[in-house]
């Protein structure tokens, strides 16, 4: 069966290639991670997502030395080779910032297309490597000039990023699927792909070890066909065995994937984040974002177990990265809605040191509802497996259509919440804080955030019964529609095209899809539901078939489609999902008219929508 999946991913000449370099990859090169220490030891770097900043520590005295403005929701940091100069992966402002650590100072940017997520130097630092998670790219950069080199296809949504010691080969995540990607920097050309289960999502990070020919990849499971949490949500690492020259292909590139609820005393974790291997290579740790949990690992080469538990540990809070000194000494932990660094001494496993690496940008209500909003546990959720970021973290989807009690229902994301309301497919709820039915019910089973029984949907507000709720869905509420990257420029002919099409009566697209937001659904109004001959297939569906509006901001981004995610593009939503015209009429255009409308969708939004809903005086719900 492997064998079979194999193939398909593997071309003749890979394999004889991977064979030949397996005394080059044994041996681990950089990885990913919102971490990094210098070739000296002298500096750590830290990059705060919330904060839009990088923070600078001395790791010997446990002192911050400076925080550096960079950009909005910074992710991936690196030192260049054997300098105290960073590159920074600024995901929502679309560039690689070069920070000098010791001064302080932005020296320059890399202007790139789309959400910038891992970035890797090479030893020399005379380059990086960084993952665009849209479109799909792996790019190199020349740190002198700063500017893009090559760009190389890097699969679906890549997120992790290592490199081989020998700085000839990238290994890459896919965010939603968990295949790792074996790239050859040299051509571009894909050497292999490990395929995951499909169960298998949000891979966000690689790590390989320093002397086997194993990488790890945290990553968490999304059984969609369970309606509960106890079996919808579980927490993964999986072991990758990377090329070997001694041995038939069949021993090659397999993957184990290790259920983390199991180890100790079947203590269940959630949202594994990121993992580290110390210098030596005989210690693992692995941090849980959900359960703020860390396990300390022995790592086996016994290709069964891998993992072994040495202690397990509760933490702060979201904990997002972990890194070893480079002597194996210490490890550090960053604790990102604690704002603080804390370091542990990696033999006796007792903490040495805290640095606050940057104060609270959030403000206390935001910061306490994000807070519930990333915990499995009580009051949020009494099995641990599921928070309300196992689905949507950092506001985004998670790629899943899951069988809900009333039938199959793609996960959406919360950019421009606040303007949208109702929630769900169904508008079955007008408020965020209805959310606590969800809290209270069969898929997180927690004791929930209001004192006493909860109002029906639609009916009496369940706003300002709590202040935790009430706190939750401000920040559920809070996240904002970035620009299409397919409109930096302004649109393009196709898109302008596409935009008289979409505005035209005889498509009606706008119809419903109106508004600056593109949607008849907002606070203001009651809830508008339409039928639009998306329900019928699923023999699944227990609601009536009608549904709310989404808004098309963003969806160039957020396959796949419809309710049930029967639309795999966009151009399936307009051809082969259409059937009778029921959802606008496009069964008339031909297909350079499909392209162009496609292209006018995937320009949204093109304008910051918000002064456009306030000017008609849309009103916005904060909380």
């Amino acid at each position: 069966m492997f064998q079979t999946l194999l193939h398909r991913f593997v071309t003749v000449a890979g394999i004889f290639y991977l064979m030949a370099i397996h005394s080059l990859l044994a041996v681990a090169g950089p990885s990913n991670s919102l971490l990094d220490i210098s070739a000296d030891g002298r500096l750590l770097a830290c990059s705060n997502r919330d904060s839009g900043t990088v923070t600078v520590v001395d790791p010997t005295t446990f002192t911050k030395l400076r925080e550096i403005p960079v950009g909005h929701k910074p992710e991936g940091v690196t030192f260049l080779g054997n300098s105290h100069q960073l590159a920074v992966a600024i995901y929502a402002d679309d560039n690689v910032a070069f920070v000098d650590a010791d001064k302080g100072e932005v020296l320059g940017r890399c202007e790139v297309f789309d959400e910038p997520y891992s970035v890797v130097s090479t030893r020399d630092g005379s380059r990086v490597w960084v993952t665009l998670e849209y479109p799909g790219h792996l790019i190199e950069i020349d740190t002198k000039s700063r500017k893009i080199l090559r760009t190389f296809n890097a699969g679906s949504f890549p997120r992790g990023l290592a490199l081989s010691n020998d700085q000839h080969t990238a290994f890459v995540t896919e965010y939603y699927t968990a295949t790792v990607r074996l790239i050859e920097l040299a051509s571009g050309k894909e050497i292999a792909a490990v395929p995951a289960s499909s169960t298998d999502n949000l891979a966000r990070q690689i790590t390989v070890h320093p002397t086997l020919p194993k990488a790890y990849v945290p990553h968490q499971r999304s059984k969609i066909t369970a309606a509960h949490g106890e079996g919808s949500i579980f927490p993964y690492i999986s072991v990758i065995d990377l090329p070997t020259a001694d041995g038939p292909l069949k021993d090659d590139l397999k993957r184990k994937r290790i259920p983390m609820d199991s180890f100790i005393g079947n203590l269940v974790t959630a949202s594994p984040w990121e993992t580290a291997i110390s210098p030596d290579g005989q210690q693992a740790v692995i941090v849980f974002g959900a359960t703020d949990d860390l396990f300390v690992m022995e790592v086996r080469d016994d290709n069964y177990r891998e993992l072994t538990p040495i202690r397990h540990m509760n933490i702060g809070h979201n904990p997002r990265a972990v890194k070893y000194s480079n002597d194996g000494k210490w490890f550090w932990l960053y604790n990102a809605l604690d704002f603080e660094l804390v370091a542990y001494d990696a033999k006796t496993l007792q903490r040495a040191g805290l640095v606050r690496v940057t104060e609270n940008p959030l403000g206390d209500e935001i910061l306490r509802g994000k807070r519930l909003f990333y915990s499995a546990l009580m009051p949020m959720a009494s099995r641990r497996w599921i928070a309300c970021s196992s689905c949507h973290p950092d506001s985004d989807p998670d790629g899943r259509t899951w069988q809900n009690p009333e039938g199959l229902r793609n996960t959406p994301p919360l950019v421009g919440l606040a303007w949208t309301h109702p929630q769900h497919w169904s508008a079955d709820r007008d408020e965020t804080q209805d959310f606590e039915h969800t809290i209270r019910g069969l898929l997180m089973q927690g004791r929930g955030l209001i004192n006493g029984p909860v109002a029906e949907s639609l009916g009496s507000p369940n706003k300002g019964r709590s202040r935790d709720l009430d706190a939750l869905a401000a920040y559920t509420n809070s996240h904002t529609v970035p620009l299409s990257p397919h409109a930096k420029n302004g649109l393009s002919d196709a898109a302008k095209r596409g935009r008289e099409i979409f505005f035209s009566k005889e498509t009606a697209c706008a119809t419903c899809h109106s508004g600056p937001y593109f949607t008849d659904s907002n606070p203001s109004t009651k809830p508008v539901l339409h039928d639009v001959n998306t329900g019928r297939s699923d023999p699944s569906e227990k609601m009536p078939l009608k549904y709310d509006t989404p808004t098309l901001l963003g969806i160039y981004r957020s396959a796949p489609y419809l309710h049930d995610g029967s639309a795999k593009t966009l151009k399936d939503v307009l051809t082969t999902n259409n059937a009778g015209d029921k959802h606008g009429k496009s069964s008339h255009l031909a297909a350079n008219q499909i392209d162009d409308l496609t292209e006018f969708l995937k320009a949204l939004p093109y304008e910051d929508p918000q002064p456009a809903a306030v000017a008609a005086g849309l009103r916005k719900v904060d909380r």
